[in-house]
């Protein structure tokens, strides 16, 4: 569930993650003399939104910031289409914009930002209230479900944040907003929208009442095709940021196998090779969670610390479970692919697949073997990636990977597990 993760991400992301990604910005103009800052000052914010952005932690624009905010900031405005992951700063950078585009003393709504659910609503309306905490006058509505409005009622909130079927609600049927008097429109996680039932159909329509001169921002982690068609029709002559794709790299990564005939044997051939492990932190993936929740169980049978991060449970749990890893609380988490996609835990210098990645139809998953060892040899340093095979089948998985990805990966010995203790120090 993309939004669930991506909430997840909000969640546990206590600073500015420090991508390597360079941003690649393709203007819309090419006369217009596009520039990026490296201080907020150059910025020419309101000083009462310059104290906010300070007592928030932000010292300097992060990369994402740096380019973005010029641009939402210019006049005449300028349409975006950005793309930028969780933990760059995008959210601070387009509620500086929105709150940077509002007259205060005009009581009705003028910016508008929508997201994919009520849970990621409340997060963003979390960051327009910090930044706005030195500007009283500014005041924020939620257009989410639950949120009863007598009928006939105007809203005098200069900001409103909430999700596509109610904010549609609320400019149409009910006449709660005037959407012409919008003067920027925000729409977050586009690919989470687009992956969520309806929510498409709502926001081009939402955007089609909107004036003409209505300064339109698009933001998504991704951008899929459809993301693109979607951002087309909803942002016209945009500006665009992406991502330059990096090609990830597995040079710093030690990669090993251990031949086994059964799962048993997997759990002792891990208990073996965990003496060795215990001194930094690992993450275990396996297949299913019913595998993760019995792996976990039999660890801390034999005494171990042993985090479990599992599919059911409350986003809430998993950031707290994350951030006891992250802490050093525990020392091994234990996971399946769906928990793991975007957890940055630098200290993490061992991976162990007790079961390969497979795709539904039980072929390799490259692209997951590699998000799954990224976790370890980040930033250049050195790490270590140990893959549990069981069967003729799962050998082939990891012939097939090792073709993939034009790399060896060496047969673990016990005489390797000096090796093991190396590079954990």
């Amino acid at each position: 569930d993309r939004a669930a993760q991506s909430l997840l991400n909000k969640l546990i992301r206590s600073n500015l993650v420090d991508t390597t990604n360079q941003v690649e910005v393709l203007q819309r103009d090419p006369t217009s003399p596009l520039y990026s800052v490296k201080s907020f000052e150059e910025l020419r914010l309101k000083p009462q939104l310059l104290q906010g952005v300070y007592a928030m932690g932000f010292n300097r624009p992060s990369k994402i910031q740096e380019n973005a905010l010029p641009m939402m900031l210019a006049e005449p405005p300028q349409n975006l289409i950005a793309q930028s992951q969780s933990g760059t700063g995008k959210t601070a950078a387009f509620v500086l914009a929105m709150l940077s585009r509002v007259e205060p003393g005009n009581k009705y709504p003028q910016c508008l930002c929508l997201s994919p659910t009520y849970e990621l609503a409340l997060q963003t309306g979390k960051v327009i209230e910090q930044m706005g905490n030195f500007y009283p006058e500014l005041k924020l509505a939620y257009a989410v479900r639950g949120n009863k409005l007598e009928r006939g009622q105007k809203i005098s909130e200069q900001i409103v944040i909430g999700t596509p079927g109610t904010v549609l609600d609320w400019c149409s049927k009910l006449k709660f907003i005037d959407p012409k008097k919008i003067k920027v429109f925000v729409l977050d996680e586009a690919d989470v929208m687009i992956a969520t039932q309806g929510h498409q159909d709502q926001s081009i329509r939402i955007q089609r009442m909107l004036p003409r001169d209505c300064q339109m921002l698009l933001f998504s982690a991704t951008f899929e095709d459809s993301v693109w068609k979607f951002a087309q029709k909803v942002v016209p002559d945009p500006n665009i940021i992406k991502l330059k794709r990096e090609e990830e790299t597995l040079d710093t990564i030690k990669q090993y196998y251990v031949l086994c005939n059964n799962r048993d044997e997997k759990f002792r051939a891990l208990c073996n090779i965990y003496g060795a492990i215990t001194i930094a932190q690992a993450m275990i993936f396996c297949h299913t969670r019913k595998t993760a929740g019995w792996l976990a169980a039999e660890l801390s049978r034999e005494g171990h610390q042993v985090a479990l991060l599992s599919g059911e449970m409350m986003v809430e749990q998993r950031a707290a479970v994350i951030e006891r890893f992250r802490e050093g609380k525990e020392k091994v988490l234990v996971t399946t692919n769906v928990c793991a996609r975007g957890i940055d835990v630098e200290q993490v210098s061992v991976v162990i697949n007790f079961d390969l990645p497979v795709d539904k139809d039980g072929n390799p998953d490259n692209e997951t073997y590699l998000h799954r060892i990224g976790r370890t040899g980040r930033f250049g340093k050195r790490g270590l990636a140990i893959n549990m095979v069981d069967s003729k089948h799962s050998m082939n998985i990891l012939n097939r990977i090792q073709e993939h990805f034009n790399k060896k990966i060496s047969k673990l010995d016990t005489d390797d597990l000096d090796e093991i203790e190396k590079i954990n120090n």
